[in-house]
């Protein structure tokens, strides 16, 4: 079985009716919508009455981790291979999911998979990532691309390698994460729900990497419709700069040692490929 779960925050109808039929639930895909909105919308009471999804309404605004915890907990009650913890935002061919299950069959030290992402214009997204310093993250929000920044920000997205193979690196995407539920349940994983929003996929798949492969297969594409709230609203920044400081506060700001090894070992493979 495959599970999956969509965090929903005054998400429209049209928006979450693409990802339902994206995923297309069926008896071995069960799908959970957790709506994090605090009104309740009774547009989308034609998805509660679909086949092999359940709506849970959680009257307030519990955070991206926290909402997506109770999809990883009735994933494993439910038995689930894997779950997948997606973005609302996002349109793909159903046989994707179908793809992605047969590629980490394929080796069971496979613990999360991030396919190709591309914008709506089909641009491949730059989402695989080097663990941040916080230089990273300030440079990438707040200066020019250009220059000295550009190169600096090329290497943190690990934009020389092209995009076109399979790697293992540190850190990926939080928009659509297919996670293999054994690794979640043998190693007690879940969302930190210290993180209310931002960065809690950056720690969640950094400790995935402990006791796995974290891959890029771009062997089959999503779309995703990027909205980048941070870099227009203002009550977005200031979270992703509380959840910076979190993520920092966990594992180190200047010294971080796991981080040192873990970026050395990708940008070593990818020298040598």
């Amino acid at each position: 079985m495959i599970t999956a779960s969509v965090v929903l925050y005054k998400t429209p109808f049209y928006e979450v009716d693409t990802v339902v039929k994206s995923f297309a639930p069926s008896k071995e895909r069960k799908l959970y919508l957790l709506d994090n909105s605090p009104e309740y919308d009774s547009s989308l009471d034609p998805l509660k009455k679909r086949p092999h999804v359940e709506y849970i309404f959680n009257g307030e605004n519990l955070g991206y981790g926290k909402a997506n915890n109770i999809g990883i907990k009735k994933a494993l009650e439910a038995g689930s291979d894997y779950h997948i913890a997606m973005n609302p935002d996002l349109r793909f061919d159903p046989a994707v999911i179908d793809s992605l299950a047969a590629f980490a069959d394929s080796d069971p030290n496979i613990v999360y998979i991030l396919p190709k992402i591309v914008d709506e214009a089909g641009t491949v997204q730059h989402l695989c990532k080097l663990l941040p310093t916080p230089a990273d993250l300030i440079f990438r929000r707040f200066f020019p691309n250009r220059g000295i920044i550009k190169k600096n920000n090329d290497r943190y997205v690990l934009a020389s390698f092209g995009y076109d193979r399979i790697i293992d690196p540190p850190c990926l995407s939080g928009c659509f994460m297919f996670i293999r539920t054994k690794a979640l349940k043998d190693h007690d994983l879940s969302f930190d729900e210290r993180f209310f929003m931002y960065c809690e996929d950056f720690d969640l798949i950094r400790r995935l990497h402990r006791v796995g492969k974290t891959l890029y297969y771009p062997e089959v594409t999503i779309v995703h419709k990027q909205t980048r709230a941070s870099y227009s609203d203002r009550e977005m920044l200031k979270a992703h700069v509380i959840s910076a400081c979190r993520y920092f506060n966990k594992y180190g700001w200047f010294v971080d040692k796991e981080r040192k090894v873990m970026n050395e070992r990708i940008l070593r493979e990818l020298a040598h490929e």
